[in-house]
């Protein structure tokens, strides 16, 4: 494995921090860091060319290498986000119950909060089940602007909940 990277990307929504080596990426998360230099790390600046046409309206799903370091709960969690379709929401609970936990629905948002990988697993599109936004790491304005760009106005659920 490489070297340890990092670079910082300007989104509609605040800079983003990218952290990876030449083959994977480790997190991505806002910050309010001052960006230094950038990266050439072949697997960030593909993550940034995959964000770049995601903020532009062109990309609604993401092919990028990465590595999630978390318990096994956490990355059933993470996945089961992954499976979330652009412009869907799926509520704390559908997630609970999609990976077999029905009642684990607060270790599941504990799990969404902790995300280390934010866009690409995509946990702006998990809300409350009665609709309500919930909380986001980035801020609730972050995730509505998220939700909108995606098209999807708060409400509209999943077909089959």
């Amino acid at each position: 494995m490489s070297n340890f990277q990092t670079a910082y990307y300007k989104s509609p929504i605040g800079t983003i921090k990218i952290m990876g080596a030449d083959d994977l990426i480790y997190s991505i998360d806002f910050t309010d860091e001052i960006p230094k230099s950038n990266s050439n790390s072949h697997e960030i600046q593909n993550c940034i060319f995959q964000l770049d046409e995601y903020f532009a309206g062109k990309r609604k799903a993401f092919s990028i290498n990465y590595i999630l370091n978390g318990t096994d709960f956490q990355k059933r969690v993470w996945n089961e986000m992954m499976k979330i379709p652009f412009g869907k929401v799926f509520s704390y609970k559908d997630v609970a119950i999609s990976i077999g936990y029905s009642k684990a629905v607060r270790a599941v948002g504990s799990a969404v909060g902790k995300n280390p990988i934010i866009i690409i697993i995509p946990c702006h599109r998990v809300v409350k089940s009665d609709g309500t936004i919930g909380n986001y790491g980035g801020g609730q304005w972050r995730k509505l602007w998220l939700l909108d760009h995606e098209g999807n106005k708060i409400g509209a659920r999943r077909p089959d909940s």
